[in-house]
């Protein structure tokens, strides 16, 4: 009889339905072997559009420079840094959910890590441009790289948190981009094994790098897996702390604040967990996969959200209440006058944020909200509309009326080119992830196998007879025992 397990029999099962291992990987793999299906080819034709109007957006701000932009003699970052710091934000969740969890043992983040991780690249990828594209001089941006300067007066400041963005993008990029692949080795060998066609076997064999399963290949495999969990967990903290700096270490009333950089982590790993389950949702319904990605997975995920809003949600107080607390003319004025007051020309915007990131997410407290799609799918969308919004806040509320009245500048909004250019990152975004979904298993089939065995419905089911004949068979046992006595 077995009486340890480390699985809880109260818990759901995480993996739907009498599968074995091979069901298993007839499922996964089957989106992959199949034709593209209409929604793809609509989805994917419509990212390429959005992609292709955001090539001509930066092409004619590289022509014409910065001038192309609604920037003005306050706003010198006006939409450009709002989306850098929402894209990076959204990179957050998949690092969270494959390290910090990895290492926690959580036997949830199996159905929803590999698509994270991804949404993580293909997120820093969109980030990354805003900054360079934001230069004007795009062909001086090497200067920001820490080499060693022989090409004249312009030495690199080691002082300034946008070098700091450089070092921790780049290495998140990096990291991510190692742990992502790393898992997918043993599923690119399954594929390359199942292949028929030529072309799909020696691409699969390449990108496979030789694996065959061995155990010395699954040992380093773990070993390599724990290691990356390992230096991607203080990236997570660190990345968007480093953010936050571009900001906190300023003098700007508004900015000028230590709350930011706890409060920043807490915001990109909601506004991540969020945009995961908007891209889990479509992926579960488009590619037939809701036995892996349960409504176990969204509750979960749910539950996250609601505790990051609400960590979100006393950031913003505690940085209201410390406005008025610190007996700072000026701070005080950017809270009272330019943001809480609805008759201020940006009160709209800071009332948005409330709403999206602090009062909706409060409905998750209900399990059976919790575990509706259909208002988990409108969540998850109106989470990320309030952290851009966050963001806007930050930066142009801030910005937009400096402590000289006579230089308050007039109404910010964009042009079609900076719209253009936004929108050309969700074309980027979604042009890569729906070639992902197409060319590799969106969910990690050799983990679902390793936690199949404790968290399968049929395996639990299957367990809890098992341990009731067993507790029968103890007790008569016992039963017998006494009347002997």
């Amino acid at each position: 009889m077995s009486l340890l397990r480390y699985e809880s029999q109260v818990r759901p099962p995480i993996v739907d339905g009498s599968k074995d291992y091979h069901q298993v990987t007839e499922d996964i793999c089957a989106p992959v072997e199949a034709k593209p299906t209409k929604a793809w080819w609509i989805g994917f034709i419509i990212s390429v559009a959005l992609l292709l109007f955001g090539v001509v957006s930066i092409v004619v701000e590289v022509i014409y420079g910065t001038g192309q932009w609604n920037l003005n003699k306050t706003i010198g970052w006006g939409w450009d840094i709002t989306n850098f710091v929402w894209w990076v934000g959204i990179g957050h969740a998949g690092t969270l959910i494959s390290a910090i969890l990895l290492l926690f043992r959580q036997g949830w983040r199996t159905g929803v890590n590999r698509a994270a991780e991804a949404m993580t690249i293909f997120a820093v990828m969109c980030a990354g441009q805003f900054p360079i594209w934001h230069m004007g001089r795009v062909w001086d941006a090497f200067f920001v790289l820490p080499y060693p300067n022989t090409r004249g007066p312009l030495w690199v400041n080691f002082n300034s948190p946008l070098l700091w963005d450089v070092f921790a993008i780049s290495t998140y990029f990096t990291v991510s981009l190692l742990f992502w692949y790393s898992g997918l080795l043993p599923d690119l060998a399954t594929l390359r094994d199942r292949a028929k066609l030529k072309w799909r076997k020696m691409f699969y064999g390449l990108a496979a790098f030789g694996w065959t399963g061995s155990t010395k290949h699954w040992q380093r495999h773990e070993a390599l897996s724990l290691v990356l969990a390992g230096l991607s967990t203080p990236l997570v903290l660190s990345v968007h702390t480093i953010v936050s700096f571009d900001f906190a270490t300023s003098v700007i009333p508004g900015w000028h604040t230590t709350i930011f950089p706890p409060y920043f982590v807490a915001g990109a790993v909601f506004s991540g967990f969020a945009m995961v389950q908007t891209l889990l949702l479509i992926t579960r319904k488009v590619l037939g996969l809701k036995d892996y990605i349960t409504i176990e997975h969204i509750e979960v995920m749910n539950k996250v959200i609601v505790l990051t809003g609400s960590i979100v949600g006393i950031a913003y107080l505690t940085e209201l209440f410390m406005a008025w607390y610190s007996h700072v003319g000026y701070e005080w004025f950017a809270f009272k006058e330019n943001r809480v007051n609805l008759s201020s020309p940006y009160g709209w915007s800071y009332w948005i944020m409330m709403g999206c990131n602090v009062l909706s997410p409060q409905v998750f407290w209900s399990k059976k909200l919790r575990r509706n799609l259909l208002l988990t799918f409108f969540m998850s969308i109106l989470v990320n509309i309030g952290m851009w919004f966050e963001r806007f806040v930050i930066i142009v509320t801030s910005l937009y009326r400096d402590y000289l009245p006579s230089s308050w500048s007039t109404y910010y909004t964009p042009t079609i080119w900076e719209i253009g250019f936004y929108m050309g990152t969700f074309g980027l975004f979604f042009v890569c992830y729906f070639l992902f979904s197409k060319f590799f298993p969106v969910i990690a089939i050799a983990e679902i196998k390793h936690i199949l065995k404790k968290n399968g419905d049929n395996w639990k089911e299957g367990y809890n007879k098992e341990e009731g004949q067993n507790y029968d068979e103890f007790a008569h046992d016992n039963v017998h025992h006494d009347d002997h006595h």
